[in-house]
C-alpha cells in the first residue's frame, strides 16, 4: 500500500517545455510557511534509477528531516530513468532534455510559485545512486546555480563508463530485458504506476526515455563529474558532500572522487558508514547529508556566527 503522506508534504504539477510534458514533484514546506512572509533556502533531492518523486519524502525520511530543520523548502523532482541529462538523440517524437527540465523549467517554476530564496546561496542539490550522479553533474555544469552538491551512494562513473563503451564501439541503446525480468517489472508497475500517477509517465517503459543519452565519447565526458570537476575554478566550486555504505560496491567511486579532491586541495565532507545500496542505509544517510547542506546554505546566507 502507499505510504502515508507526511506533514507539510504536497504534490505539485507543472508543464516542462524541455521534456514537452506535464511533470509532478513532491514539495515539503516548513512549519509556519502559510503564516509567514519569509523566504526559505531550497534543497533539490533526486531519486535513483527505477525510483520516482515520491520515494524520498514518503519512504526514506527526507520530509521528517526537512521539517525538523524548520526553515527549509525540500523539492523532490521526478526524472524517470533519464539520469537527468540532455539526450544526444531523442526517438519516438520525444523531447528528452532532462538537464534543462531541472535547471531551467523546474527551478523557475519553484522560484515563481513558492517563497524560495532564488540565489545560489539558498539553493543546494543532492541525490541517491543515479540522483547522486545527477546532482554532481548538474552542480558542476551549473556552479552558478548551486552552493552545495551532495551524493549518497552515487553512481558517479555512469558517464565515464558510457564514454569508454563508445570508444570501443559498443552500442549504448537500451537492450530488450529478458521475459522474466519484464514480467516482474510489469507486476511492480501495476502498483507503482498508481503512486506515480503521471499520465504517460508512470510505467518503467514510459519512464525510460527513447533515444541515446550519449553518442560520442566527448559528449559523455561533458556529463562526467570526474572530468568536469577540472573545468570549474576552485573558487566557484559548490560545497561537496558524499557518502556511501562500506558494503556498497559504489563506495569505490566515492573514494576515487575524494582522492582527486585531496590531491587538488579541494574541501569536502565525506562519510562512510556500515551499509548497503538500500533504503535502510539511505534512511540513515539522508539526515546527515541534509543537515550538512542546510548548514552550508545558512552560512552562505550569512545566518551563522
Amino acid at each position: 500500500q502507499a505510504a502515508p503522506v507526511p506533514e507539510g508534504l504536497q504534490t505539485a504539477e507543472f508543464f516542462s517545455p524541455a521534456v514537452g510534458r506535464s511533470m509532478k514533484f513532491d514539495i515539503v514546506l516548513p512549519p509556519g510557511y502559510q503564516d509567514s512572509n519569509e523566504r526559505y533556502p531550497v534543497l533539490y533531492l533526486l531519486h535513483g534509477y527505477m525510483q520516482n518523486y515520491t520515494i524520498w519524502g514518503r519512504n526514506l525520511g527526507a520530509a521528517f528531516y526537512a521539517r525538523n530543520l524548520g526553515d527549509l523548502i525540500l523539492v523532490l523532482p521526478d526524472g524517470g530513468n533519464s539520469w537527468f541529462v540532455n539526450y544526444a538523440v531523442s526517438d519516438d517524437g520525444q523531447s528528452n532534455n532532462w538537464e534543462d527540465y531541472l535547471v531551467e523549467d523546474l527551478i523557475q517554476y519553484v522560484d515563481s510559485s513558492y517563497r524560495s530564496i532564488s540565489s545560489r546561496e539558498g539553493r543546494a542539490i543532492a541525490g541517491l545512486s543515479m540522483g547522486g550522479y545527477a546532482a554532481f553533474t548538474l552542480a558542476l555544469r551549473h556552479p552558478n546555480l548551486f552552493v552545495s552538491m551532495g551524493s549518497t551512494s552515487g553512481a558517479l562513473s555512469h558517464a565515464r563508463t558510457a564514454a569508454e563503451a563508445l570508444r570501443q564501439g559498443i552500442d549504448l541503446r537500451p537492450r530488450q530485458r529478458p521475459a522474466q525480468t519484464q514480467a516482474q517489472i510489469a507486476q511492480a508497475d501495476e502498483f507503482i504506476s498508481q503512486i506515480i500517477d503521471i499520465p504517460g509517465f508512470s510505467t518503467q517503459q514510459e519512464r525510460t526515455p527513447s533515444g541515446l543519452q550519449f553518442d560520442t565519447p566527448e559528449q559523455a565526458a561533458s556529463y562526467d563529474p570526474f572530468e568536469i570537476l577540472y573545468t570549474v575554478p576552485k573558487s566557484q566550486l559548490p560545497h561537496i558532500y558524499l557518502d556511501a555504505g562500506t558494503e556498497d560496491s559504489l563506495i569505490s567511486e566515492a573514494r576515487e572522487f575524494i582522492q582527486i579532491l585531496l590531491l587538488n586541495d579541494v574541501p569536502f565532507d565525506f562519510m562512510q558508514e556500515r551499509g548497503r545500496h538500500n533504503a535502510e542505509y539511505w534512511r540513515r544517510s539522508i539526515g546527515h547529508m541534509m543537515t550538512i547542506q542546510y548548514e552550508v546554505m545558512q552560512r552562505a546566507l550569512g545566518r551563522r556566527p
